[in-house]
Parts: C-alpha cells; sequence; structure tokens
C-alpha cells in the first residue's frame, strides 16, 4: 500500500536503498516489551538480523539485551550502546579472539556449542584471570518445520550439544576451574509460524531441566532462542508479530523454577517488517510468453529469495495503471537473480520505484558487492 511510504520523498534517494518505517519499528518495540514484562522475561536482540546503527541503537536504548554470534556483532552491540552484561554470544565457530573480546568486555554469558569450545573457553578464561558464564546449547531434537537452510535443533545439527552427549559434557564441565554453568539454550530454527512447534521445544526443555537437576546442578537461566515467524504474504495486515500467544505458550508450559530467568533472542520478528527495500524500474522486457521487470537491485541487494526461495510482497510506488503479470528480476548475472515469478503488479514502467516488503532481516546485512556493486544505503522514515 503506497500509503506506507513517503513516495516524493523517496524518488530523492539513490536507488537501490532499504527504507525503514522507525514509527512500525517503535510499535513493534513498545508491543514486545508489553509481553515481556507481563511475565517478566528477558529479550537479546538477535543482531544478525539486522546491524544497521540506527536500528540497534533505537532497540539498545530500550535496555534490551543483545544476542551476537561474532565479534564484530559483539563490537556492533557495543557501539549502539547495549550493556555488556545483556550481551550474550552464540556461534559455533568462535575464534579465539572473540572469545578473549567477550571475555575483556565481561559479556553476559557465552552459549557454548560442544564439549571442544568449552575446553578452549576454560583455557582463555583462565589466561585472563576470569571466570566464564556458560550455557550449553542443547539439540532439543524438534523440527521447526520450517526451511531447511534455516532449521537448527535436530539431532544430527553442526549446532549445539546432541542430547546423547550431554552427560559427558557436564562431567568435564563439572571439572572445569574458569567456567561457571548458568543455565541452557535452544534454539529450534527461523521463520516458525506454527506455535505448536514451540509447545513441543517447551516440553523437551522441562524433562531435560530435570536430567540436569538430577544431577546436583541448579538451571539459573533458560533461553529458548528466537524463531518466530512474520507474515511475508500480508505485511500489512499483520505488521507486528503474534508476541503475545508466542509468549503466553511458554508461560503456559514452561516449568519455570523459583528465581530462574527465562530468555529469549528474537531478530526478525522484530526488524522485518519495519524496512523495505526501494528499487527502481531499469527496463520492461517482453518474452514470447512472459514479461519481465528488470530492477536495479539484485540479490546483491536482498539475497533471500535466490537463497532460500523466499517470498517478499511487492508493489510498484508510482504507477496507477492496470494491473499486469511480470516476472521481476534484477541485474545480476546470474539465473537466481530473481525476486517473484507470476507477480501481479500495477503496470510497470521504466524509472518507476517498486518496494519489496519486509525486507527489515537479512536484507541489508546480507548484502554483497558481487559484480563490484556498491552496498544499499539506508535511509529512515524521520528524514526529509
Amino acid at each position: 500500500m503506497t500509503e506506507n511510504f513517503p513516495v516524493e520523498t523517496l524518488k530523492g534517494f539513490p536507488t537501490p536503498f532499504y527504507y525503514y518505517d522507525l514509527d512500525l519499528l517503535n510499535r513493534t518495540l513498545d508491543t514486545l516489551q508489553r509481553e515481556l514484562d507481563r511475565y517478566g522475561y528477558h529479550q537479546h536482540y538477535a543482531v544478525k538480523a539486522n546491524a544497521n546503527p540506527r536500528i540497534l541503537a533505537e532497540i539498545a536504548r530500550r535496555g534490551m539485551g543483545a544476542d551476537c554470534v561474532s565479534g564484530g556483532e559483539i563490537r556492533a552491540a557495543l557501539d549502539a550502546g547495549f550493556a555488556p552484561g545483556r550481551i550474550v554470544f552464540a556461534g559455533v565457530g568462535k575464534a579465539d579472539w572473540e572469545i578473549n573480546l567477550g571475555l575483556e568486555r565481561d559479556i553476559a554469558c557465552f552459549n557454548v556449542e560442544s564439549l571442544a569450545e568449552l575446553h578452549v573457553l576454560d583455557a582463555l578464561a583462565a589466561a585472563k584471570g576470569k571466570t566464564a558464564s556458560a550455557a550449553l546449547r542443547i539439540n532439543p531434537d524438534v523440527d521447526a518445520h520450517t526451511h531447511e537452510k534455516i532449521t537448527t535443533g535436530r539431532r544430527e545439527n553442526k549446532f549445539g550439544i546432541n542430547t546423547s552427549l550431554l552427560p559427558g559434557v557436564l562431567d568435564a564441565l563439572g571439572a572445569m576451574r574458569h567456567v561457571r554453568f548458568t543455565g541452557i539454550h535452544f534454539h529450534i530454527g527461523s521463520q516458525i509460524t506454527d506455535l505448536y512447534v514451540f509447545g513441543d521445544l517447551c516440553i523437551r526443555a522441562n524433562a531435560l531441566q530435570d536430567e540436569i537437576e538430577a544431577r546436583g546442578l541448579t538451571v539459573e537461566n533458560l533461553n529458548f532462542g528466537g524463531g518466530l515467524g512474520i507474515d511475508y504474504q500480508q505485511p500489512d495486515e499483520h505488521p507486528v508479530p503474534d508476541f503475545e500467544n508466542y509468549f503466553a505458550t511458554f508461560h503456559q508450559l514452561v516449568r519455570q523454577r523459583p528465581g530462574q530467568q527465562v530468555h529469549f533472542e528474537l531478530g526478525r520478528a522484530v526488524v522485518a517488517q519495519c524496512g523495505a527495500l526501494i528499487s527502481k524500474a531499469l527496463y520492461m522486457k517482453e518474452g514470447e510468453s512472459r514479461k519481465f521487470a528488470v530492477l536495479d537491485a539484485g540479490f546483491t541487494d536482498l539475497i533471500r529469495p535466490a537463497m532460500y526461495g523466499a517470498y517478499h510482497h511487492i508493489e510498484n510506488l508510482t504507477s496507477d495503471g492496470d494491473t499486469q503479470t511480470y516476472d521481476v528480476v534484477g541485474p545480476i548475472c546470474e539465473s537466481s537473480d530473481v525476486f517473484g515469478q507470476d507477480v501481479r503488479l500495477t503496470e510497470v514502467r521504466r524509472h518507476d520505484l517498486l518496494a519489496l516488503r519486509s525486507a527489515g532481516a537479512y536484507g541489508e546485512i546480507m548484502a554483497s558487492q558481487y559484480n563490484c556493486r556498491p552496498l544499499p544505503k539506508a535511509f529512515f522514515s524521520d528524514e526529509p
């Protein structure tokens, strides 16, 4: 819907670019905070979804934490104003310098993904005379029923610790002098829209807590990661995700112990709907049976359709012509540079502005300079 976009203002920006609706971002954050406060839950924003400095600063000023998966993300979070004591560090391949950065800045927790990583964390903490707080990332073997490339919680996965290996990891952890066990962490996948999947996760988490406590350990923190999906098909119908029922699921099913803290790491659900990729139409190419709208944006600017076959709702912002059917494609010299096939749009003319919606997550952050293309710039709704 073009009323979501200040078209005359957008015409002055060089395409392609990302446009962020700060009003929608703050409405989303307001709703998220209200539902967190209802149960006393904690949120660590998943920086990997979007690390634009302005976006990070807007989230940091709410006092939320940050979920980081690299040393670069830790630095970006700190620069944006996130408190070190609210930063958690996950990732299956943490380099020594990244672990040392976390130790030096006294971050809240390392979400540890293997026994090998635990040994390295213990040694590096010992060298600094510190004790690292660690949560064990466990694979609960819950099928997220989402895209194969964004499912992360199955039994044999590069992420996390399989439950069959957990006793040995806990035994080894008990002998470490510079790592303190603080809880368990999960992340079963991304773009999950069936809430019953999170119900399965809660049930599995309860059983794992019982097993760990039977060994005399206290699970101070339960971290359920993120994964809540958004409505890519109808972004205007559901601009803010269903945080109410999402958190209610955990409140109803998790057997939370007295004093235990419950954490989440939502990313996509926070920022996806507030961002759009704005592109200019370059050519209308007529095939024998298909009509192509060739844009100046390509998968270097938004790779999700090419990588995952992902859908983004596309709108023509500057045309009031009749509706026609197009394959919407980019200029990259790859056949996978396609944003959508058989897309119904008002007649596309040269220099029309098109919006690829719901692109605030895994859009700008994943942009590349393949074909020596410049990275897209970002503009915000409060800019003249």
